[in-house]
């Protein structure tokens, strides 16, 4: 059945990870479907190019990237822009996601996702490259909402009216990432409920689940354990306002069998099955004990200003 934007819901998936990649080929496991990122396949044509292509005969495959810099003022690498459509075109990739944020500058890539000034001047720039990618493309972009552990004082909006902004004005879809709704909420102390209810819903077509490591003064987005109960009772809400969509578990650091992996993200349908049931009372996602936010600033966390 399609779905947000003719985007099907393919269900529950998980990130194709290499330390997985013989136990997919040896045990078929009963998946819905693949996140790959893009990166690691563009330019192999050795083993990892090869298991792509076998677990693309049998499974839904979606692209998910993390070098587009669509955020950056460097020019935008068409010859990366052809790589990925041809990978697209190879794996059948039901869409290709990135996000929104900026990853070097001068020719150097950082590996990170950086933060961007949200103003009437990054957006107009990130729409026009928004618009240029998605005609090289020739599909629509999915965009994923950041993890982020700075502000800028030149922002003159929130991050929440950047992303629908630039959702409806580039004509694009949305990535929901629960677990970065979470962090940068209690980073930057924000409603996580309100952000989600701000979105425009009919244009999220995927939403990741992942665990984070909580450092106090700050959550971190790493990727490397289950997913907290806050995080699946946001996620729950988020549910229900977009009447579901495809929905992956990200596992990147410390990642244990496959089957732990599957099994976490496999939890969402008991989650999913309490959605008619009425809503919890979600006052808990901003005050449990284990995540409980500050009324202070946090002092790891700094405002870049704009002489910086």
């Amino acid at each position: 059945m399609l779905g947000r934007l003719g985007y099907e819901n393919l269900g529950l998936g998980v990130g194709l990870r290499s330390v997985h990649f013989d136990h997919i080929l040896k045990q078929n496991p009963v998946v819905d479907w693949f996140e790959v990122i893009s990166e690691n396949f563009m330019d192999s044509q050795g083993r990892p190019r090869y298991v792509l292509e076998q677990i693309s005969e049998r499974y839904p495959l979606v692209m998910h990237g993390v070098s587009l810099s669509i955020g950056s003022t460097e020019p935008l690498d068409f010859d990366y822009l052809r790589k990925l459509k041809q990978l697209a075109k190879a794996v059948d990739a039901r869409w290709i996601s990135d996000h929104v944020c900026w990853t070097g500058v001068a020719g150097v890539n950082t590996h990170d996702l950086l933060p961007l000034p949200y103003n009437e001047e990054s957006l107009r720039h990130v729409i026009d490259r928004v618009s240029i990618v998605q005609d090289i493309l020739e599909r629509s972009l999915v965009l994923e909402n950041p993890s982020s552990y700075v502000t800028f004082a030149a922002s003159t909006m929130s991050e929440a009216e950047f992303i629908v902004r630039l959702a409806e004005e580039a004509d694009c879809g949305l990535l929901l990432d629960v677990n970065n709704v979470f962090v940068s909420a209690r980073n930057h102390d924000f409603d996580p409920v309100e952000y989600l209810r701000s979105m425009p819903h009919e244009r999220i077509v995927q939403m990741h689940l992942a665990g984070h490591t909580n450092c106090g003064t700050h959550l971190i987005d790493t990727h490397d354990g289950p997913v907290i109960d806050p995080v699946w009772e946001l996620f729950r809400l988020a549910h229900g306002w977009t009447d579901g969509v495809s929905t992956l578990l990200e596992w990147d650091a410390n990642i244990p069998e496959f089957p732990v992996v599957h099994q976490e993200v496999l939890k969402a349908k008991k989650v999913l099955a309490n959605v008619l049931t009425g809503m919890s009372d979600f006052s808990s996602i901003l005050t449990d004990s284990n995540t409980r936010r500050s009324t202070v600033p946090h002092p790891s966390l700094v405002t870049i200003s704009d002489a910086e």
